[in-house]
This record gives C-alpha cells, sequence and structure tokens, in this order.
C-alpha cells in the first residue's frame, strides 16, 4: 500500500520542465496573428484620377522623410475587387528593378493595395504612377510632386558608429576574458 509519505515526490527539474512547458503552451495559444501586426493608420491621402478611375493614395507618415519607413495604400473608388493595377513609382532614390511592380494587397489591409513599410532611399520629389485594369476599363494618371524631406535623425554613418559600441564592448570583454583564462595555456593536472 501507498502512503503520503512512501509517494515518491516530483523533483526540481520535473517541476521546472512543467512549468516551462504550460507556459510554452498557453503562450502560442494565446497568441493570434492578428495580435502581431498594429493596424495601419493613414494620416494623409492624396487623390490622382487614373482614366475612369479615381485612386487614394494613403501615407502612414507624413511628411515623407528619406529613409523612413512607412504604410501606402491605394484604394480605387469601388475597392480592388475585379481590378489589377501596376504601380510606376520614379524619383531620385528608386532603382530601376523597383521602378514598375504589380499592385498587390496590401499584407496587413487585405481591402486594399499597398506597400508595407516601405522607404524611399533619397530625398526629393517622387512621383506615383497607375495603371489600372477594372470593369471600366484601363486607365493610366499620375500622381506627381511627393516631396521627400532629408533623413530624421544623425547621418547615417554616425547611427551605425554608436548602435555598433554595445558590440564592440562585449568583444572587449570577451577578449579580457579570454586572455585571463587562457584556456590552452594551463597545464594538464590529472
Amino acid at each position: 500500500m501507498i502512503t503520503e509519505a512512501s509517494r515518491p515526490r516530483p523533483t526540481r527539474l520535473r517541476r521546472l520542465v512543467f512549468i516551462a512547458l504550460a507556459v510554452a503552451t498557453l503562450s502560442l495559444v494565446t497568441a493570434g496573428p492578428a495580435s502581431a501586426y498594429a493596424p495601419v493608420d493613414i494620416v494623409h491621402t492624396e487623390r490622382v484620377q487614373a482614366g475612369p478611375y479615381r485612386v487614394a493614395v494613403g501615407f502612414s507618415v507624413w511628411p515623407i522623410r528619406a529613409m523612413q519607413s512607412l504604410d501606402f495604400t491605394f484604394v480605387p473608388d469601388g475597392g480592388i475587387a475585379g481590378k489589377s493595377g501596376r504601380l510606376l513609382i520614379d524619383g531620385p532614390g528608386v532603382k530601376p528593378d523597383q521602378r514598375n511592380t504589380p499592385l498587390v494587397r496590401h499584407p496587413r489591409k487585405l481591402d486594399v493595395w499597398g506597400l508595407d513599410v516601405k522607404s524611399l532611399n533619397a530625398p526629393g520629389s517622387y512621383s506615383f504612377g497607375f495603371t489600372i485594369d477594372g470593369p471600366q476599363g484601363p486607365g493610366q494618371g499620375t500622381l506627381t510632386g511627393i516631396t521627400v524631406l532629408n533623413q530624421p535623425g544623425p547621418p547615417l554613418g554616425l547611427s551605425w558608429a554608436i548602435g555598433s559600441l554595445p558590440f564592440v564592448g562585449l568583444l572587449a570583454l570577451l577578449v579580457v576574458a579570454w586572455r585571463r583564462t587562457r584556456p590552452g595555456g594551463q597545464p594538464l593536472t590529472i
């Protein structure tokens, strides 16, 4: 007969493993894909006529600064159902392979076309051209005169230098610790 006193007690390691599994399971169950992403907040819109289609171009940051990530949304009147299109971006910081791209759904706002956390890499004047094909036929239009200001904050080289200081300090700490312990220099004792 097993009594309370003779029953084996769980070890400390078993308790720790159980708690870790419970926490991991709870965090996986409660973490949903919708909570992983912040909603897209549009703070400024511009309108452009692309043939028979009127398109609202939305920006999540205004004014736009170079090398600052933001969301762009492109919403034709009547929605994107039954329509397809291409986006032509022109400006000083746009690479040739990025100029002409298809209009695709925004990954966090699925009812519109858009670009997710995109940055324009150089200050200057940009234009967004649209070619839209839909039930009312094809249409083209361009939004011009989007001014992108200089990059916010300190120059990029200085930012990288300051940001890498903790890594350099960690390397110095590891070198000092390695030199003090000299793993290969200790005599072997048996």
